[in-house]
């Protein structure tokens, strides 16, 4: 029996079989989100509606972006689903033709003004993926250097540093919360301890 045989799912990994895909119809359009309906059957048998927020698939990129090894760059922007202001890291959508590091340091510029000589991809994360296929590719950005670019942005935005270490105190704020920012820098705080570890125990 081969793997795509069976009806209860793939024997090999665990993982049930993809739902079949009955149809698919456009709901509602906007300028920039796209609302689509599935209609799904699962290997079971078992047939449901879902929907789902598509858009342009160009891709996105977050940035972790360190004027030195203990801070990061963060910035303050209107959030509109909130209606208010919240405290994350700079990104923006890839632009036809670039790829995530170019797009990453395009961003990095026009909302915060600096450049970075080093830009290492660091992880991808998604949101919401039940009702999005949204990813996000974070980098690290590092050797920074003055620069900037004309943004899209319709105010200019504050760019504050903070300790990367203070962590659990920029939780306490109510105006930090993006769940992938935070992921972001946890990731990336867990990524230099362990650099500084193996970096002290190279000098034994």
């Amino acid at each position: 029996m081969s793997r795509d045989d069976t009806t209860t799912g793939d024997t090999l990994t665990g993982y049930p079989r993809k739902p079949q895909i009955l149809g698919r119809q456009r709901v509602a359009q906007s300028r920039l989100f796209q609302i689509e309906s599935l209609d799904l059957r699962f290997s079971n048998g078992e047939e449901r509606q879902f929907e789902r927020l598509t858009g342009a698939d160009r891709g996105a990129v977050m940035i972790i972006a360190m004027p030195d090894p203990d801070h990061v760059l963060l910035i303050r922007e209107y959030a509109a689903g909130f209606e208010d202001y919240v405290l994350t890291l700079p990104k923006g959508l890839v632009d036809p033709g670039e790829d995530i590091v170019t797009a990453a340091n395009r961003e990095l510029m026009e909302e915060c003004g600096f450049g970075a000589h080093r830009m290492e991809p660091l992880v991808e994360l998604s949101l919401a993926p039940n009702y999005m296929r949204h990813r996000m590719q974070v980098l690290m950005a590092t050797d920074l250097y003055p620069k900037r670019l004309p943004g899209d942005e319709p105010e200019p935005l504050i760019v504050e540093t903070h300790a990367i270490e203070e962590l659990p105190a920029l939780l306490l704020r109510e105006d930090f919360h993006e769940a992938r920012a935070i992921a972001a820098l946890y990731i990336a705080r867990d990524k230099l301890r362990e650099e500084k570890r193996r970096g002290g125990m190279d000098l034994l």
